[in-house]
């Protein structure tokens, strides 16, 4: 898969970039893969696993472009992906990120996003605070807006996708490229969204970190909080069913902090 990634971007028609692979502690055969693209690509390497918001920190902090576009090693990207995102920005000045419509491959077949993912364009905070919206693999971003609203948080094991796309919504507009230039592949055993039970948990942390930031506006505000209730109240109610009373009753407390 990681081979077919780093085509996908090989292949781009657009071709003033460069690539960045960050090895995040692979155990496999990830360095003698990569020893083919030797001048094609800049390789970095974790000695240990220190998770996806490290290793997505690490490439962007080594970056020299203006703009960063993120692809995980399981996606792919259509050969116009760079180029059309760049017309974008060439047309929109004031733009600073942008992600596009995406080709969902589950155990090799092909399938149609639920309603829930549907994404928007422009003003979506409302909308990111149910789930995550934005695709990674699918993004193109200003590095200066990163500068601006600090990289992903290390401290999140997982929704560090999440967390950031409700820093940045909450102040600017994420526009939408209408066409699918990516292919997001999933099912497999090994898909960090399948490693953690109660990804609430996670994302009711991102939403608690917005609402002590204090720089909301007051209908974001009550949008936050509103959303923090529903998560907490189905947290609470999955640990009282595990009889994790701790668990549950942590939450019942920030649902409580946030009334």
């Amino acid at each position: 898969m990681l081979q077919e990634a780093i085509t996908s971007v090989l292949e781009q028609t657009y071709t003033d970039f460069e690539l960045i692979v960050v090895d995040d502690g692979s155990t496999d055969e990830t360095q003698e893969v990569l020893r083919q693209y030797a001048d094609r690509l800049i390789y970095l390497r974790h000695d240990e696993n220190q998770g996806v918001s490290a290793a997505r920190n690490r490439g962007i902090r080594s970056a020299r472009g203006e703009w960063i576009a993120f692809l995980d090693s399981d996606d792919l990207w259509r050969p116009e992906k760079l180029e059309i995102q760049i017309a974008f920005f060439d047309k929109t000045p004031d733009a600073h990120i942008c992600q596009t419509e995406e080709i969902w491959v589950r155990r090799g077949k092909r399938v149609n996003p639920k309603k829930i993912h549907r994404k928007y364009s422009g003003d979506v905070f409302r909308h990111c605070l149910p789930l995550c919206i934005v695709s990674p693999s699918a993004v193109m971003i200003r590095r200066k807006l990163l500068d601006e609203v600090r990289l992903f948080d290390e401290s999140l094991p997982a929704c560090e996708d999440y967390d950031l796309w409700l820093r940045i919504s909450k102040k600017y507009p994420i526009y939408l490229i209408n066409q699918p230039l990516i292919v997001k592949r999933g099912g497999h055993s090994d898909q960090l969204s399948g490693k953690y039970w109660g990804m609430d948990r996670f994302r009711v942390q991102s939403i608690a970190n917005l609402l002590k930031n204090n720089d909301l506006s007051d209908e974001q505000y009550q949008l936050a909080v509103s959303e923090l209730h529903r998560k907490c109240g189905i947290l609470i109610q999955g640990f009282r069913k595990r009889k994790k009373f701790e668990d549950a009753e942590k939450y019942q407390i920030i649902k409580e902090k946030y009334g």
